[in-house]
């Protein structure tokens, strides 16, 4: 599955087993291009967050092959690479400032400074005037905000997101989406986007990667031809909805004599 833009990483029959036995993922390859957004959509279980934490490296490969372009090594601890996780995973006893500036601080980043980039990135989540609060003075979208500047505190080349709107009201995550895109477009860093939304998936993307489980595999690769920015005159459009609905058809179309429950 080839992207248009320079590579920025390529994996190659990627599989992974477990130690239980389980084969969560099957032969999956993919391009991801220099500011690509790419999504992978599917149910649960058909190796969608398994494949984001091989691209992350924190989880090794069964099988296969990940290649980074341009650098020799691209892990989890590395600046170029920032992940969202599902939930805010925020350290309960420090303020929203402490929280974001964690991974610099991890790799030996003075408070003083790294002040103008924690504010910065406070400001690119909308939360400049948060930096002194707890996490238990926010609100989950809030909180997913601050989750969302920790990861772009570095200003990685690649960001990963593991469906990190899932648990929010539908208000809050159409504007998370929005904020989420006007960031990537302008910063423009690639992203790679787990979801089991179709509605979110057509939204963002530029290219959503649709997944079957049994083993968790690649079923199609849909492109979403449409010009950024995208607002609500998109979200309303008869070609939101026709994409909507070759993506789900796909979908289904992979889930075809699959039980998901068992």
């Amino acid at each position: 599955m080839e992207s248009a833009a320079p590579a920025l990483f390529s994996l190659r029959d990627a599989s992974k087993r477990f130690s239980n036995g389980t084969l969560a993922l099957e032969g999956m390859s993919l391009d991801c291009g220099e500011h690509e957004f790419i999504s992978f959509l599917g149910p649960s279980g058909c190796g969608k967050s398994t494949a984001l934490r091989l691209i992350a490296g924190l989880t090794d490969l069964s099988s296969g092959q990940l290649d980074w372009h341009g650098a020799a090594d691209r892990t989890a601890g590395n600046r170029d690479l920032g992940f969202v996780f599902q939930e805010p995973t925020l350290m309960p006893w420090a303020r929203v400032f402490d929280n974001v500036w964690l991974p610099l601080k991890l790799i030996g980043v003075k408070r003083a400074e790294a002040d103008p980039v924690v504010r910065q990135a406070l400001e690119m989540v909308g939360l400049s005037r948060f930096a002194e609060v707890y996490p238990r003075e926010l609100s989950g979208g809030m909180k997913m905000r601050v989750s969302i500047a920790r990861a772009l505190v570095t200003r990685p080349r690649l960001l990963l997101l593991d469906e990190p709107f899932a648990a929010l009201d539908e208000m809050t995550r159409i504007k998370l989406n929005n904020d989420l895109l006007a960031i990537w477009r302008e910063h423009r860093f690639s992203v790679v986007f787990v979801t089991h939304s179709v509605y979110e998936s057509v939204y963002l993307s530029s290219r959503i990667v649709v997944m079957a489980p049994r083993p968790g595999r690649v079923i199609e690769e849909i492109r979403i031809d449409e010009p950024y920015p995208r607002g609500e005159a998109f979200r309303t459009s008869t070609r939101y909805n026709t994409h909507c609905t070759a993506v789900s058809q796909a979908l289904q179309g992979g889930l075809h004599g699959v039980d998901i429950d068992h």
